[in-house]
């Protein structure tokens, strides 16, 4: 693996009848890390997600899991045997019993873990006698998650993991990924929608739109890093075009000028004093801020 990454991906291209669903995507998740995959609906994250697995081939471009190429056959089959998945329907069978889906799937894992599998029975409250059938979604992910967990995979890929569930359900999700990461050193690469969430277990994100990387990097920088300084004028605020260095929006509103950058504010802050403003105010971004500014853009 190049420089301890578990996922690598350069200038990843792919093309449906025509339409790009990725459009020169770059990503590198580091090992060990948790890495939330943020997107709006349609920015290419499935289609990323189907890549990584070997289920989808690119177009272009270039991507390794594990240091392996992924539209490789061979190299394809070691990573889906490393790679603990679990997707939107689960992939259940539900005429089996929990206890019966467990054994099944255990078969198929040399290094499936009978203590890590007591254990989330234990804490997901799955009775191994209970038909899937009659399972809440809830449950359903709480045994996907089990049997993804227990299998000795070196990487967790999670495809909306907590969608649908209650807020009690979400907390055992979010804190199960976080402390079998930390227990057994698996890297983590969830998609999601829940901003929270990620924000919550996430010590990385790498945002997308429209099939290309708008922003990646450890949270902790970009909690540092990011801030909005709002310029206040005595009439229309002007139109400026700043220089300085991570400049990553400006927005003009009356007489209001909002800048969003990604180097903090020194900067910014000495190209607006030529500006005359009337008053400055700077202030830390969350993660939800950060999204709305990078993927949102104006008609």
């Amino acid at each position: 693996m190049a420089d301890g990454l578990v996922i690598e991906t350069t200038d990843l291209r792919k093309q449906y009848d025509g339409a790009e669903a990725l459009r020169g995507l770059t990503l590198a998740v580091p090992a060990g890390s948790i890495c939330g995959f943020l997107g709006r609906n349609g920015a290419g994250k499935t289609t990323t997600i189907k890549i990584l697995l070997g289920m989808a081939r690119p177009t272009s471009g270039h991507a390794t899991v594990f240091g392996l190429p992924v539209d490789s056959s061979a190299a394809s089959v070691e990573i889906r045997q490393r790679t603990g998945f679990v997707g939107d329907d689960k992939g259940l069978y539900t005429s089996m019993t929990v206890g019966g889906m467990i054994r099944y799937t255990a078969s198929f894992y040399p290094r499936w873990s009978p203590e890590l599998e007591q254990r989330y029975l234990r804490k997901f409250e799955l009775g191994a006698e209970r038909p899937i059938k009659a399972l809440s979604r809830g449950m359903r992910t709480k045994l996907a998650l089990l049997l993804a967990l227990c299998r000795g995979a070196e990487l967790l890929i999670l495809d909306e993991p907590t969608s649908g569930l209650d807020p009690a359900a979400t907390e055992e999700v979010l804190q199960a990924l976080v402390g079998h990461a930390a227990d057994q050193g698996t890297t983590v690469f969830f998609s999601s929608h829940q901003l929270a969430d990620v924000e919550q277990i996430a010590d990385h994100v790498a945002i997308i739109d429209r099939g290309r990387t708008v922003l990646t990097g450890a949270l902790d920088d970009l909690r540092q890093n990011y801030r909005r300084i709002q310029l206040v004028f005595d009439g229309e605020a002007p139109a400026f075009t700043f220089q300085s260095r991570g400049v990553e929006r400006v927005r003009r509103s009356g007489r209001v000028l909002t800048v969003l950058s990604s180097c903090g504010t020194d900067g910014v802050l000495a190209e607006a004093r030529a500006l005359n403003p009337i008053s400055t105010d700077t202030a830390p971004v969350t993660l939800k801020d950060i999204f709305l500014d990078t993927v949102i853009t104006e008609d």
